[in-house]
């Protein structure tokens, strides 16, 4: 029971800190860069701010991560609020739609860049502290690439979604956004319905590895080799 319980905190202390931060400073980002752009929003509701604290949603960033942990998971996912943005506000809405929801994945991967850089660092500590926080930080990078990857999925209301948006003729951008109302159902059936058809008809089908962890994987080596990992 002890030896099962440590084990769980040691998994809560290594992957906590890294989605706090990688969820939170991405809605931060979009907020940031909304209120830079002429839409005042987020930074009224105080909303544009790196304290993790004001962004933190309750299923998203507490409740789902904590099962993870309790249930001994060795992956941790999750998500903050949503920051509000009022396009039509931004001073040239398409274009700066493009640059709002491009700052979410933008900030994690320069945080994964960042947690790459400083594994180096991390071995001047103590053999102990090393090593935990050499694990909280190759968990910010896979978390923050994850994220990085994840969002940038084209389907609204998605990162990348809203990049396809704002990048679209009119006549097409319309009729497209408006796939947001099956969003959910469309992940379901990417995540848990494709994959257990597949395996039930003999054959192996996850679009959602393909999508996500493939490229997860190449932006993971391509941050490694660059800062000297490998």
């Amino acid at each position: 029971m002890s030896a099962d319980f440590g084990n769980v905190v040691h998994i809560a202390s290594i992957w906590i800190l890294p989605v706090l931060l990688a969820v939170t400073l991405h809605e931060a980002a979009h907020g940031w860069v909304a209120w830079k752009l002429g839409d005042d929003t987020a930074y009224k509701l105080g909303r544009v701010t790196f304290n993790p604290l004001v962004h933190i949603d309750k299923v998203g960033t507490v409740i789902i991560p904590g099962v993870l942990i309790f249930i001994g998971s060795p992956f941790l996912f999750g998500w903050a609020k949503p920051v509000p943005v009022q396009f039509g506000r931004l001073g040239r809405p398409r274009r700066d739609m493009i640059l709002v929801a491009a700052a979410g994945p933008g900030i994690n991967l320069v945080i994964a860049f960042v947690s790459a850089a400083l594994i180096h660092a991390s071995f001047l500590l103590p053999e102990t502290a090393s090593e935990w926080v050499q694990l909280n930080l190759i968990n910010s990078l896979r978390i923050n690439v994850l994220l990085a990857i994840f969002n940038m999925l084209p389907l609204p209301p998605l990162d990348g979604g809203r990049v396809a948006v704002g990048l679209l003729p009119s006549s097409l951008a319309r009729p497209f956004a408006s796939i947001e109302r099956y969003a959910l159902f469309i992940l379901i059936a990417l995540v848990f319905i494709l994959p257990r058809a597949g395996e039930a008809l003999g054959f192996r089908f996850n679009p959602f590895q393909w999508l996500i962890g493939g490229p997860v994987d190449y932006v993971i080596g391509v941050i490694v080799s660059v800062v000297g990992l490998q």
